[in-house]
Parts: structure tokens; sequence; C-alpha cells
């Protein structure tokens, strides 16, 4: 008695290896069946099988599409068979996508964040006045606040007055006012505040009542 053994080495390439070797079976033999009703008969279950076998894409949007989608890839764009989505072409697949800009507020003051620039930016839109130096105030505590959480414990208010100079591009020039920030160790209180104050909210201890049951 002899058997004719399959070797993966001797196998045809799967072209999508997550659906199984069986899938691709089934692909194929749709491909080589004559009429087109009976491919479309056998693609629509093909289909349920591919999401039977991939729940998990279930609450991806059109989920379908994507089945129907994968199934033209997996017949190499030669299946001949309807399909309620448009069909997808081996070019389209293929091309490469556009390049993507490098980040335009990426600079060498980046432990302010992006938030920071932004604020700048609605400043710089403002008509100058009271309103419009308090702001540029409160953004230069915000960013001394920044600088203390990601660099040291103490910080001179001339650098945090020459960083802002830099990232307004000149306009807002605060290095020769007389007005001083918050001080270093205020705003190291109210980091250290707020952490403790998250960390007891996570862990409360429980309450006793009068019967001795724990109460939360």
């Amino acid at each position: 008695m002899t058997f004719d053994l399959e070797y993966n080495s001797a196998r045809t390439l799967m072209i999508i290896p997550e659906y199984g070797r069986h899938v691709q079976k089934l692909v194929d033999h749709c491909l080589a069946l004559e009429t087109k009703e009976e491919r479309n008969e056998m693609a629509l279950a093909i289909v349920d099988v591919m999401g039977n076998l991939q729940p998990h894409l279930r609450d991806v949007p059109d989920f379908k599409h994507k089945l129907w989608d994968q199934l033209y890839i997996m017949s190499d764009f030669k299946l001949d068979a309807d399909s309620p989505y448009p069909i997808p072409s081996r070019e389209e697949l293929q091309e490469k996508p556009e390049r993507l800009p490098y980040p335009k507020y990426a600079s060498k003051y980046r432990y302010y964040g992006n938030n920071i620039q932004t604020m700048i930016d609605v400043a710089l839109s403002w008509e100058e006045g009271d309103k419009r130096e308090a702001l540029v105030f409160t953004i230069a505590n915000h960013m001394k606040k920044c600088y203390l959480n990601w660099n040291k414990d103490t910080v001179d208010d001339a650098v945090i007055f020459k960083h802002l100079y830099d990232l307004s591009n000149g306009e807002f020039d605060l290095r020769d006012s007389d007005e001083d920030l918050s001080e270093s160790k205020n705003l190291l209180k109210k980091r250290n505040s707020q952490g403790q104050n998250n960390s007891k909210s996570t862990h409360k201890k429980p309450h006793h009542n009068n019967k001795g049951r724990k109460r939360y």
C-alpha cells in the first residue's frame, strides 16, 4: 500500500495565510466552476465561512466589504463573480501611499507639547490688550510647569521667556518684563497634590456600618 503525501514545500503559496489552506482550496475550486451562477453561489458561501473564521472583524466598519476584497485578493484577482461592492484591482492595492509631511510643531522644545504651540497661535490671533497679555502670562506659567515636569526642580523665568519668544517667532517678548511667574515650589506643590488626590481616589478604604458589615 502506498500513500501520496503532500508536503508544504510542494503546495502553492497561500495569499492570505490567516484563513488556512482549506479556504484557499475553496477559492481555487470557485475559480474552476464553469457558470457564473455557480461561482456567485459559492463566493457567497466562502464569504460566510471567512466571516466565521474572523469574528473579531465584525466590529470593523464595512465588515462584509473587507471580506469580499480579501476573497478577490485570494483569487489573485481572477474571480469572475458578482460582488455587492466595487471590485478591487491589483494596481490599487500595490499603489504606494502618499508621503506624510514631517510634523510642523516638532522643535527642540518638545517637552512643552503641541498644546502649548496651539495656545500661542490662539494668543497671536487676539487683539493686543489686557486679555491677550493675561493669556500670554498664563501660557508662560504653564510652560514653566511643563518644564519642571520633564527637566528639573527649578528653572529661571528668563529661560521660559526666552523659549516663549522663540516659539512665538519673536511676537511675545517678555525677556525684559518685571513680572514674575509662579514660583517653582508652588507649581511642584500643585503637581504633587494632584498626584496624591488621584492615588487616594483609586485606593478607598472600606467603612463599617453599625452592623459590622463593610460598606464602600
